[in-house]
């Protein structure tokens, strides 16, 4: 079997202060974070599309990257990115990975094809699997990238396009069950509108929701044990993605009563496509329960589309991983890399390079945020902020011992209402003290 990253052995912690590029300086795998070890709390997942399918391309040149698995035959370039894939996640330690079924194997000729074509990948994924024990963090299938999904896959005009929608989630559960998943995810690519005036919104969204109820029926039917996820974004490729951010989507998945099968697969640079921060989409997730899995990379906030760069911005990462840890943690969930390299990176090292770099500034806002929680730094700022709450008028509000009447009667007798700074200023430049 070829060797596809050659001169590189495994990727070891070596410390901060290492000067070799091929070492984890903050990823410390056993090192115990709040009772866990590191890698519990960071269940780190390569992307195949980006990792191994992505070229260099961008929209004004071609391809910049040299492959070595790539041949003419399509089939034999698949099974040469499943050896390349399980080699570098041994190398770096990595337990877990997610795909889309395109990433994996050709189209083939027709459906039909194509899914003959993903049995023979994934019986080599599972083969790779059992060798290693690295596991399958999530899969999904791309039903936005073909000609006929242009309008849509189950928010199509086109009912033939609904059911071959359909039909390749349902292969989608089936892979998912026979690697085992831990999740499956949904994201709707051209699941939203170009042009409103000629779009029936509400049957569209209503279209979406039958498939996913479908598609609920369907993994409890063959005992697919996976949690559900919804990945938002707002906008590119379509105008307006009904998906849009967390508490959109949540909004939908409550108003089809789906909201108890479904957690949110969020990703930081939807985020700030949305006019949101990060910790901000964690944060709305969390408060309805629903914080699932995460796609981590950073947004070039002066550009507007997704670039998908790799998170490197340690006070971000540590925001978000503050939000993780407040709620609990993912679950079954993990942080996969929806990152690619640089167009100018495109030397095959720069893969892992690259993975280093996301895994180390992780790491550094898992540590930065299991301190502020073990010193209780916001908690201590939240706590005082709303401590008119915790006595008086305030906890009687609360516990709802009050109504309008009793509340005017209350208000009619007060002299002045006093508030008090909140020093934001401050506590936002002591925050950073907490960054590794």
């Amino acid at each position: 079997m070829e060797e596809y990253f050659k001169n590189i052995g495994p990727i070891k912690y070596e410390g901060p202060n290492t000067k070799n590029l091929f070492a984890y300086r903050h990823y410390d795998a056993n090192k115990i974070v709040l009772g866990k070890p590191m890698k519990e709390h960071l269940k780190f997942a390569i992307a195949w599309w980006h990792t191994f399918c992505f070229e260099g391309t961008d929209a004004f040149g071609g391809p910049s990257a040299t492959r070595s698995w790539n041949t003419s035959d399509p089939m034999q370039t698949a099974k040469n990115k499943v050896d390349a894939a399980f080699e570098m996640m041994q190398k770096m330690g990595v337990g877990y990975f997610c795909f889309h079924d395109v990433d994996i194997a050709p189209p083939g000729k027709n459906l039909q094809e194509f899914f003959q074509n993903i049995d023979v990948i994934t019986d080599l994924i599972k083969e790779k699997m059992e060798q290693t024990g690295i596991k399958l963090l999530w899969n999904t299938v791309n039903l936005f990238s073909h000609q006929r999904y242009t309008h849509g896959a189950a928010s199509s005009n086109y009912a033939d396009v609904f059911a071959v929608s359909a039909a390749t989630i349902k292969k989608g559960l089936e892979i998912c069950k026979k690697l085992n998943g831990q999740n499956y995810v949904f994201w709707g690519g051209r699941e939203g509108y170009e042009w409103l005036p000629n779009t029936d919104m509400k049957f569209e969204q209503a279209n979406i929701a039958r498939i996913l109820k479908m598609a609920v029926d369907y993994a409890k039917e063959i005992g697919l044990d996976a949690q559900m996820l919804i990945e938002p974004k707002p906008k590119e490729p379509t105008t307006h993605q009904y998906d849009y951010d967390a508490a959109t989507t949540m909004a939908f998945l409550m108003k089809h009563n789906l909201d108890k099968y479904f957690k949110l697969n969020l990703e930081a640079n939807h985020a700030t496509l949305a006019g949101h921060t990060f910790d901000h989409e964690l944060a709305v997730a969390a408060c309805f329960g629903a914080l699932g899995s995460i796609d981590a990379n950073n947004g070039e906030t002066i550009l507007g589309w997704d670039t998908d760069e790799f998170p490197t911005n340690a006070l971000d990462n540590t925001l978000a991983m503050y939000q993780v840890l407040a709620a609990g943690g993912l679950g079954k969930g993990g942080i996969n890399f929806d990152a690619k390299i640089r167009r100018t990176s495109f030397a095959i090292e720069d893969l892992i390079l690259a993975h280093i770099a996301g895994m180390d500034s992780y790491a550094r806002g898992l540590i930065g945020a299991a301190k502020i929680i073990e010193e209780k730094f916001l908690e201590k700022i939240v706590e005082k902020r709303y401590q008119s709450y915790s006595t008086g008028i305030g906890k009687a509000i609360v516990e709802d011992k009050e109504n309008l009447k009793t509340l005017s009667d209350y208000a009619m007798k007060l002299k002045d209402v006093e508030i008090e700074s909140n020093h934001v200023e401050i506590y936002k430049s002591i925050l950073n003290d907490y960054v590794q």
